[in-house]
This record gives C-alpha cells, structure tokens and sequence, in this order.
C-alpha cells in the first residue's frame, strides 16, 4: 500500500502544477544514469578508489538514507560466517511459518471485512472515490475491532513481540479547576483531525492500523488489488492517480483536506494517518514536511516511530523492497518504539500559514524524538539510489 503524501499540497511559492511522485525501489537506475563512474584513463584500482571517496562524500550530504547495519549498504554488503549462518537457519525454518503465518492473517481479515460489507453499498463522495470507513452499527466495530487486533498480531508474527510506546494522557482534566478554566481546556482538548508520523518503513502502516486504525493515501491501483483492495476500503483510503495531472492531483489534496476537518469536527469519522516528509528514512533523521497535512488548520498528534536493532535495522531506505522482506522475516526478534507527542494545536498564525505550521511540527517532533533535521528529500534519495546502484555495479 502506498502510504506516501505525494505532494498533496501545491508548491509552498507557488501553485503550479505537480507531477506525483513515483515510488522508490532497487529500479531507479534503469530511469537515471548512475552518478558514480570510473574514468576509463584510470587503472582499475584507482577508479575505484575516486569512486569510492565520491561515494563517501555523497553519505555526508545523505546521510538520512545510509544503512548501518550488519548487511552494509542496500543490504548487500560482505556479511561475517555467523550472520551467515543465522541467516540460512532462519531462511529454512522461519521465513516459511512467518510467510504462511502473514497470508493467513491477510485471508482472515479480508473475510471479515468481506463478510463485514455484504449487502451494504460503499460510500461515495463527490469525488468517486469509494470506502466503508463510514460506515456504522456492528459491522464497523466488527471491521476497527479486528483490523487493530490483527495487525498487532502481524506484528508479532514479523517478529515484533513487544513495542515500547510512551505518551502523555492529555485528557485529564483537574477537579478543582474553574467553569471558564475548564472550558478553555475543553477547547484545547479538540479531536486531532490527523496523525503525523515520521515514515522509517512500510511497518508504520502496521502499527498505526493496530494503533488508531486510521486513512491512508493509497495508489489508486490498490483499491483493485486482490483482498488488499477491500481492505483498503474498509480502512478509508483516499487514492491517488500518479499518472493523472494536476486537475486529479488538486481533487485528491482537497478529499484529504475534507477529511481531515471531518474526523476533527466528528468522533465517528476515520481520522487520517499522513507521513508528511514524503518518503522513507534511516530513522535517525527527519526530512522537511509537505504541507498538504496542515492545510485543513485542525489540530495533529504526532508520532514519532524508531526501530532500534543489532543486526538488521527494519527502515526501508536504500535496499529493494525483495531484500528487506527477506532479510526482516529471517531476524528472529524485532523492536519498535513509539513516542506520541500531545496533540498539537495551531495558533492562528500558523493556520494562516501551513508552512510555518508543517515547520515547527517538525521541530517539535525532531526534539521530542531526539531526530536529526535534514534539508533532503526524495529528489536526492533517488540521486543517491542511483549513485548506489551505479557504483555497485562496478563491483
């Protein structure tokens, strides 16, 4: 599922057009040439010694996308005879139960919703798209219910026996406070329209649906996906054309909007999951937010995700989508910890400017999370794919 905020908002200067942006994976170099080439007047071992200290450089400037990890970089680095052997044990005995163990978890949840949604008509706003997220009475207890207890579970058949989660109950509110003082903090107390999280790996999704079971923006070609497209539906999500211009991409940015100030006004609405930075990350960084999550002026909770490791690091950042599979269901324990953040409330300022307000959302998260501001985005981490994949193929 396709969980990236794909420049929902037009530019912060101007309000051009936009083209969506296209996933990430082990392919961009067949779309870009590699950056890092060996000078045919070289001898070999010098080539690769330019090549390497370019490459070096490069790590420097994009340092939110390096792995560090036992498995080097994008996953295939040298790896010592002991992770080696791990590594073949793990692939003959749990990679197949987890894989079997996934299926089923995924083909017992999509015949709950299918069951969920029989006989009942999907909702269908002005813009088309459809979903059961509005859906009331038992069915969508049955549907949140479930979806929340089965992506935990998911989790920990992918190895995620325990997760740390530190939060602050907001909700309180003292007894010997004053009428006015106490309807102050009735105001301050609003439902967040969304929840903002920084994007380490597409485990995120996991969590938030155990968590709050939230919307998601998808591809459009998911809601045809076999069971994985009901799914979907049933989770709310607002999809997205990628090859569609601006007049699609202007619709899809107004849905999210619409949605966002839905759940805000209205408990019984899905409240929207966004990853504003765009793109996934090492985990250590936090990339410049769009601002399409803030332009709805209600209020966000953010979360702010790690995934700490001793051997393989769970973040999806410069290692194909096949690798990372393999290499995550053959680690036997996985961590995560979560930390969220009081809900945070604009001032006025902010809802008449969403990029101040997208800003220092970001910064509050960066300190709470003890995250590491970087000015890069997906342009250069797909520069920096194409350099990988360039200078390994050399090798």
């Amino acid at each position: 599922m396709e969980t990236e905020l794909k420049d929902l908002e037009n530019s912060d200067n101007n309000h051009h057009h936009h083209q969506p942006l296209e996933p990430i994976d082990d392919g961009l170099s067949n779309v870009e040439r590699p950056l890092l080439k060996s000078d045919s007047s070289l001898s070999t071992n010098s080539a690769i010694a330019a090549t390497a200290a370019e490459l070096e450089e490069m790590e420097k400037k994009y340092a939110a996308y390096i792995r560090r990890d036992v498995y080097g970089t994008m996953g295939r680095g040298p790896l010592p005879l002991t992770e080696k052997v791990l590594l073949g044990l793990a692939f003959v005995t749990v990679l197949p139960m987890r894989i079997a163990s996934a299926l089923s978890i995924l083909f017992v949840y999509y015949l709950i919703c299918r069951v969920c949604t029989l006989f009942s008509p999907p909702n269908r706003g002005e813009d088309q798209q459809e979903d059961y997220a509005h859906m009331g009475g038992w069915r969508r207890e049955v549907i949140v219910r479930s979806g929340r207890f089965l992506s935990r579970f998911m989790l920990f058949v992918l190895g995620f026996y325990w997760i740390l989660e530190s939060y602050r109950d907001l909700n309180y509110v003292d007894k010997s406070t004053t009428k006015s003082e106490k309807i102050d903090q009735a105001e301050e107390h609003e439902r967040p329209g969304a929840i903002i999280s920084n994007h380490v790996s597409y485990l995120d999704i996991l969590y938030h649906m155990s968590s709050s079971f939230p919307s998601f923006v998808a591809k459009r070609s998911v809601a045809k996906l076999p069971m994985v497209g009901l799914i979907s539906k049933c989770l709310g999500c607002v999809y997205v054309q990628r090859e569609s211009k601006s007049s699609d991409f202007k619709g899809v940015s107004g849905v999210v909007t619409e949605r966002i100030k839905e759940a805000h006004e209205s408990e019984h609405a899905p409240v929207m999951m966004l990853f504003p930075e765009g793109t996934t990350t090492n985990g250590d960084f936090l990339l410049p937010f769009k601002t399409g999550a803030f332009l709805a002026k209600a209020p966000v909770l953010p979360v702010v995700l790690r995934y700490p490791y001793q051997r393989f690091s769970p973040a999806w950042d410069s290692i194909s989508g096949f690798r990372h599979v393999i290499y995550l269901l053959c680690q036997f324990a996985n961590y995560m910890e979560v930390k969220r953040l009081p809900v945070y409330y604009p001032s006025k300022e902010e809802k008449d400017d969403p990029k101040l307000y997208a800003n220092n959302v970001r910064i509050s998260m960066a300190s709470e999370g003890n995250l590491i501001l970087s000015d890069v985005g997906l342009a250069e981490k797909r520069i920096y794919h194409a350099a990988l994949n360039g200078f390994l193929g050399q090798s």
